[in-house]
């Protein structure tokens, strides 16, 4: 595969011949997840279409999350595989075309030739948005249409220098479409993809990011999230995407304050706006020219590795895209209710 050569020619240039390399090795590395979640919505429908959590009235499985971690010297490693729908239908389609039985989220190499330059090749868990797949990144259970309709994964090559303590550069070469690890070899790597990252004061992190294609098309992101107090914690996710047709694509601003009450007890709210371009096609959360509000009202109660997650949403759209309960009407509105327990290793 494309990446595979890449990661060849990285390795056979000469970078570990320049001198000897340090004999330095951490522990192999083990860390992961398991979750699963009951969802209820209140129109007894699966009205609301975002990535997890989307089976009505059923206690349902999330996913096994495996990942593996080692540094040797300059040279690191991670692989990162998972089992369940979470993992695998739900956040990324078959590669060739046929149902598999896991899948994989990270599986990539870095070289670090400075302590401000390294380089990494693989295939990789996006740098664009908010929220991740593995539910112990996410404050919420449930998605935003942000993540929903972004790019999950990337796969190709990409370099990051640290300009200083405060500021970060990274650039990249990535395959022409999101979330596969196959190329069309007909494009092949032709996605740019660059980000920005800042670090203002302590506890205050931004990010600037971009990837355009010519099959992917064009989406401009900015993240920041501020720890303001020591229980106070505020993010942000405002994104812009323009697909490869005129007026193709979606813009959208998701807005995260959550409070530790007691250190093992935090509530948080996901307050979101969604808006599908004129010529939009084929997005989860809003059809052509439309638009979606969503909130959120998430609870974090935690336990060691456990955290039980109940969440309470409410959806509202500009057009009647909801179901009401007989499974026939249309309504500009949906509610749901879900409980979550995640248990991180």
């Amino acid at each position: 595969m494309k990446k595979l050569t890449l990661l060849s020619l990285l390795l056979s240039a000469g970078l570990f011949t320049a001198k000897a390399q340090d004999s330095t090795s951490t522990p192999l590395q083990i860390s992961g997840s398991v979750d699963a979640y009951y969802k209820y919505d209140f129109a007894k429908q699966a009205n609301i279409g975002t990535s997890f959590a989307s089976d009505q009235n059923s206690v349902s499985l999330g996913m096994v999350d495996i990942a593996l971690k080692k540094t040797t010297g300059k040279a690191s490693f991670v692989g990162e595989v998972s089992f369940g729908p979470r993992g695998q239908s739900q956040s990324i389609l078959p590669q060739d075309g046929t149902p598999e039985s896991f899948h994989i989220q990270n599986l990539y190499a870095s070289y670090a030739f400075s302590d401000k330059f390294s380089m990494t090749a693989g295939f990789m868990g996006t740098f664009v948005g908010y929220e991740v797949i593995s539910p112990v990144g996410n404050f919420n259970y449930s998605t935003s249409y942000l993540f929903t309709n972004g790019p999950f994964q990337n796969a190709g090559i990409k370099a990051n220098y640290a300009i200083s303590d405060k500021v970060g550069v990274m650039v990249g070469l990535f395959n022409d479409s999101w979330n596969t690890y196959i190329a069309n070899p007909s494009f092949g790597v032709n996605t740019f993809g660059a980000q920005l990252s800042l670090s203002p004061v302590e506890g205050w992190s931004a990010y600037l990011n971009v990837l355009s294609g010519s099959q992917s098309g064009t989406i401009f992101d900015f993240t920041t999230a501020y720890q303001i107090t020591e229980k106070f914690k505020l993010g942000l996710n405002a994104a812009d995407w323009s697909g490869i047709n005129d007026d193709e694509g979606y813009t959208g601003l998701a807005l995260y304050p959550s409070v530790a009450i007691t250190d093992g007890f935090a509530l948080g709210l996901r307050g979101e706006y969604f808006k599908a371009k004129q010529n939009a096609t084929a997005l989860f959360g809003a059809s052509a020219d439309e638009s979606t509000t969503a909130l959120t009202l998430t609870a974090n109660l935690k336990h060691g590795g456990l955290t039980f997650i109940p969440e309470f949403r409410l959806d509202n759209a500009s057009n009647e895209q909801f179901l009401k309960s007989d499974g026939i009407t249309g309504t500009k509105s949906a509610a749901q209710f879900s409980l979550a327990v995640v248990y991180a290793f």
